[in-house]
């Protein structure tokens, strides 16, 4: 999906956020600055040069993304800090002497900035730069394989023996408590799907190009596995007592009740929206894949989503396996 980063807020933060896709860009850009408190950073005349325009229309896009700016690291000093950096560097940044006040960009903003401005060339090429960076590094520290990134999740494996376990609970719930025939597994595995995450599992795998042979649930999240767990134990304990109480089982239209009313469970539906939130961020993020019915949920992805699926704790399903503490987790679960 082509990414606009002069028009998404979403898609600039998402690249501004990932500190390591930042290490390479920085390196491979080689932008100058100025070193000061642990950081480069940049003047207006500096960041004006950089991308071959006016300070005027530097100026501009401060005054209209000043928040978005300001968050990614742009700073006006005055007082001390001015006059350290003057005493240091004034000279060599051509920071005029009488300045009282002065804007500056850290290599964030800069970037910051780049992805903004529609006026220049310079910047048009930079940002080609930046999206090829960023697809080599993800591509990089997943293994090449994002389809199954939410495996790098020291969480995935957990929860996804819990989700087996409430999802045999579920199973044998339909087998004991419903009057359905032979379909209702797909059915009703269906109707969970649309309630989590508004997708059946025809829609979910045509968004993430899985093929006939895929796992859905290999594909999920930690946090989507468990409210899709949490909502199938609730419905085995709901189908199991409704039973008793009629002394039969269930019509389909019964069930149907109990998952509308379970789908609007207070206790429930925050677990719903953060799975929604994380799966269609993180989806589109690093898989490129839009969840087009969840688009009002999209965030950006936040620096410790990308530690976690891209940083030193992150491994491959295989290293998680040959790990003995991941091991005495799962066999805890397994004895509980």
């Amino acid at each position: 999906m082509t990414k606009d980063l002069t028009t998404s807020t979403i898609s600039r933060q998402n690249i501004l956020n990932n500190s390591f896709a930042l290490e390479q860009i920085e390196s491979n850009l080689a932008l100058g600055g100025t070193y000061w408190h642990d950081e480069v950073i940049f003047t207006k005349a500096q960041v004006a040069q950089i991308l071959e325009i006016d300070e005027r229309t530097v100026d501009r896009y401060i005054e209209s993304h000043k928040d978005e700016l300001i968050n990614n690291g742009y700073q006006v000093l005055k007082g001390q800090k001015l006059k350290e950096l003057k005493e240091l560097f004034g000279n060599d940044m051509n920071v005029v002497t009488k300045t009282t006040i002065l804007g500056v960009f850290t290599f964030r903003t800069v970037l910051n900035i780049t992805m903004l401005v529609t006026e220049s060339q310079k910047a048009k090429v930079i940002r080609s730069k930046i999206l090829d960076i960023v697809l080599d590094v993800i591509a990089q520290k997943s293994g090449g394989h994002t389809k199954y990134i939410n495996q790098r999740d020291e969480a995935y494996l957990p929860s996804a023996y819990k989700e087996h376990s409430y999802r045999k609970e579920f199973v044998d719930a339909l087998d004991q408590y419903l009057q359905a025939d032979k379909w209702k597994y797909g059915k009703y595995t269906n109707k969970i799907y649309e309630v989590i995450f508004l997708e059946n599992a025809a829609e979910y795998k045509k968004i993430l190009a899985l093929k006939a042979k895929d796992q859905i649930r290999e594909t999920m999240y930690a946090e989507v596995l468990n409210a899709i767990a949490s909502f199938e134990h609730g419905l085995a304990v709901e189908m199991k007592q409704a039973f008793e109480r009629l002394g039969r089982k269930l019509t389909t239209k019964e069930l149907d009740e109990l998952i509308e009313k379970a789908s609007q469970n207070p206790y429930l539906v925050p677990h719903i929206h953060d799975a929604r939130a994380k799966m269609a961020s993180r989806d589109l993020c690093f898989r490129d894949a839009l969840h087009h019915k969840l688009k009002s949920y999209i965030q950006s992805v936040p620096q410790s989503d990308f530690d976690k699926f891209l940083g030193e704790t992150s491994k491959s399903l295989e290293e998680r396996l040959s790990d003995p503490e991941t091991l005495a987790v799962l066999k805890r679960l397994k004895d509980r």
